[in-house]
């Protein structure tokens, strides 16, 4: 749930870096103070600077922001101010925005199986634009076909993902033509096509790979006298710099820049970036239940766990900066478990922590997408309440946060 949004000076609330100070301390220990814990703290100008920084990157792009990691009110307004478009996938994706009084002619739907209700739903919110990557979805659109626009979304195979979306949907550029040339006969206009490249790519080109192909496949549209293609949607997948693995958004966005120029200017160009955008803006803050020393290694267990807030560990290979709110005195190695009665429930082993006391407020880092959304209540342990930070813009309007 979020509650009454709270306002800090100047800074942005939490920073990505390790470093605990005292103001940041401070602040932390207010927020617990009214609320308890465990919490997850969103702080809106982090997303801001994150949309600001790819926007930057890709100036030419329509950024549809991705729900799926992160879908809050407070991320839909505030990326609504900035201008953004939306990404939906499902009926529920539907009601958050229309409740956020997003225009619909802002968003698309982009789930490449849906049931008649769902596109119903979609239709009577007011969002035309729907992905399809196969000829029984596309008959789908049947009783709609003076109502809809589809991009038919192709597979590009990534290994090299955190998760590789292609393998699930999207289809070769034979099969498209196929769609294509059904939906012609079927009097359903295709606006274009899609791809997704797969979850933290890594390399650019990927991007440029798949670009190009669509650009191909733009060509053969028009050899063979089907309607011309007026869309591009080069998906998500930009990857965001939980380890100083990754190469700066700008950088990594170069190549792709210079793919997306060599396209026919009448092409429209969109893209579907979630994870880049909120992975930053989410704090966890949690607390010490209790302790106790197991095989001569201090277990520490806290209030979230695996199967709340750092659910992303199982489901996004997650990795986050997790250390004690104080931090400072000498180090020792311990393990981080969450509070439910499984064993698997276990949040970092063999993490440097000083001497912890029960009560005492753990800070993990990061933690923006993949986390709260697929939190559970099991074991009967509330998950993290959501905690908003800096609704209001004009805190730090030039800085721009980077992967």
């Amino acid at each position: 749930m979020s509650i009454t949004p709270i306002t800090l000076p100047v800074e942005p609330a939490f920073s990505s870096s390790a470093r605990t100070d005292l103001p940041e301390i401070q602040h932390i220990e207010s927020i617990v103070a009214i609320h308890g814990s465990p919490l997850m703290l969103i702080d809106c100008d982090v997303i801001r600077a994150q949309y600001r920084s790819l926007k930057n990157a890709l100036p030419n792009v329509d950024l549809h922001f991705a729900l799926k990691p992160l879908p809050h009110a407070s991320v839909v307004s505030t990326l609504l101010e900035e201008g953004a478009c939306f990404d939906l996938a499902s009926s529920g994706e539907v009601d958050m925005v229309r409740d956020a009084g997003v225009p619909a002619q802002l968003t698309i739907h982009t789930h490449p199986i849906k049931r008649d209700s769902d596109i119903r739903h979609a239709l009577e919110y007011g969002c035309t634009v729907f992905i399809v990557d196969n000829l029984n979805e596309l008959e789908k659109f049947i009783p709609y076909n003076d109502q809809v626009e589809i991009l038919v979304r192709l597979s590009f195979r990534n290994a090299e993902s955190y998760a590789d979306l292609s393998k699930k949907f999207g289809c070769s550029p034979e099969k498209a033509i196929e769609i294509i040339s059904y939906a012609k006969e079927l009097g359903i206009r295709i606006k274009g096509l899609s791809f997704h490249v797969g979850s933290q790519t890594a390399k650019p080109e990927k991007f440029v790979q798949a670009i190009a192909s669509c650009s191909q496949l733009l060509q053969q549209v028009v050899q063979l006298d089907l309607p011309a293609l007026s869309t591009i949607d080069i998906g998500g997948g930009f990857p965001f710099n939980y380890h100083n693995d990754v190469m700066p958004i700008d950088e990594f966005c170069a190549p792709i820049r210079e793919a997306l120029s060599l396209l026919p200017e009448t092409v429209k160009v969109i893209a579907e970036p979630g994870r880049f955008i909120v992975a930053p803006s989410v704090t966890s803050v949690s607390s010490v239940m209790g302790q106790n020393e197991r095989d001569g290694k201090m277990w520490y267990y806290l209030d979230d766990g695996i199967y709340g807030s750092y659910s992303g560990i199982v489901f996004d290979h997650g990795k986050y900066p997790i250390d004690a709110l104080h931090a400072e005195g000498e180090r020792f190695p311990c393990v981080l478990a969450g509070p439910t009665c499984d064993s698997i429930d276990v949040v970092a082993e063999e993490i440097l922590l000083p001497k912890l006391n029960n009560g005492d407020l753990i800070i993990g880092r990061l933690m923006g997408a993949y986390t709260t959304v697929t939190a559970t209540d099991f074991n009967f342990f509330k998950k993290a309440e959501i905690v908003v930070l800096n609704e209001s813009a004009g805190f730090y309007e030039d800085a721009l946060i980077t992967a």
